[in-house]
């Protein structure tokens, strides 16, 4: 397939909730989940074809209702977490399971389903993190609470092995949570209404604190997976947000280029100057933030005086590329954890792009 040339996939439904499959697969897999309230949901495993471009996709019926939040086991391929609508005593609730995929053998068939493996039990879940390294931890984000759990899900068990509240205004909202990669995944960060906070699992006390990271509403945080303390925070400000949890009083840097809320912000696994984000604005942004990254002046290779001089440019901070194929809120862009150069996004009207990073940014990041 050509580098840069989008891919698009269309569902039948309206969707926001995106996953990439890790586990361990050298494939570029995404997983989609549906959000109708008439029809039957699903879950659509989509896999890139390298060669042909093409998006090889099986779709299983989501029986616990639509869809409103994926992720992905860091350990097995087969097993994700899904957070859905149901319907208690006519009014709705958002509750929380761990399924596997079938097995490779019954991926094919038309009777293949999901298996329903563990019950996430918790009050109105809308989202569920996996612990980072191996999956053995769980956490729910619910409205005023964090749940974590120990999951056992060869036995199909999930223990709570601590509940955590932000301290503040009875009101406050949770509306995500990140596992902190660079403290084994015994530190968690919450974003609680406009503010950001830092948990300690061994102690359950605040670690550290960002007050007033957004203007309005933290939607979204990504942590800097390759230098400590770095943070990344997104919101209802239309503004991305870069902190040093160490002197959280200023950001180290503000980007501006979306015009309506911000919903996500990750990060890429391996060259942590990119940053991808997705608004309401119908568009997808990849940034560099060269300058805040581990690589602010890329590889340390010796020069070859006959290589061109343009090929050797360094990345400079600023707006890499835009994907405006989509005609909805991008409520979800994720990178892939097989090729640190292909991401997807996912807007609200079911359309779902896959891209790549332009060879002419690769260049300079692996020159």
């Amino acid at each position: 397939m050509e580098d840069d040339a989008p891919v698009i996939y269309g569902l039948e439904f309206q969707s926001r909730a995106l996953a990439a499959v890790q586990g361990g697969t050298d494939d570029v897999m995404f997983m989609v989940g549906t959000q109708s309230l008439k029809y039957d949901n699903q879950i659509h495993l989509l896999q890139l074809d390298e060669d042909t471009g093409a998006l090889n996709k099986q779709i299983f019926p989501h029986p616990a209702g639509e869809v409103w939040h994926l992720a992905c086991s860091p350990a097995d391929s087969r097993l994700f977490s899904s957070c859905f609508g149901r319907l208690e005593e006519g009014s709705s609730r958002l509750g929380g399971a761990i399924w596997s995929l079938p097995a490779e053998d019954d991926g094919g068939s038309a009777s293949a389903a999901l298996t329903r493996l563990v019950d996430l039990k918790a009050q109105d879940i809308s989202s569920v993190q996996w612990q980072l390294v191996d999956g053995s931890q769980a956490v729910g984000v619910g409205e005023r609470q964090l749940t974590v759990w120990d999951l056992d899900t060869g036995r199909g068990s999930a223990a709570v092995s601590a509940e955590i509240t932000c301290p503040g205004r009875v009101q406050s909202l949770l509306a995500c949570a990140r596992w902190n990669p660079h403290q084994c995944c015994s530190q968690l960060a919450a974003a609680c209404d406009a503010h950001v906070r830092g948990f300690d699992l061994r102690s359950g006390q605040l670690a550290w604190a960002v007050e007033n990271a957004d203007a309005q509403l933290v939607r979204d945080m990504d942590f800097n997976p390759n230098k400590q303390y770095y943070l990344a925070t997104c919101g209802d400000d239309c503004r991305v947000k870069f902190w040093d949890i160490r002197k959280p009083t200023e950001p180290l840097q503000v980007i501006a280029d979306h015009s309506h809320w911000v919903w996500t912000v990750r990060f890429n696994h391996f060259h942590d100057q990119l940053v991808l984000t997705s608004s309401s604005d119908w568009r997808v942004l990849l940034t560099s933030a060269a300058s805040l990254s581990s690589e602010p002046f890329g590889h340390l290779l010796e020069e070859d005086e006959d290589e061109p001089s343009q090929s050797r440019a360094r990345l400079e901070d600023g707006q890499l590329c835009r994907c405006e194929e989509h005609e909805d809120s991008v409520y979800a862009a994720e990178w892939s954890s097989a090729d640190p150069w292909t991401f997807a996004s996912l807007s609200y009207d079911g359309r779902l792009v896959v891209s790549r990073v332009p060879r002419q940014v690769k260049y300079k990041i692996l020159l």
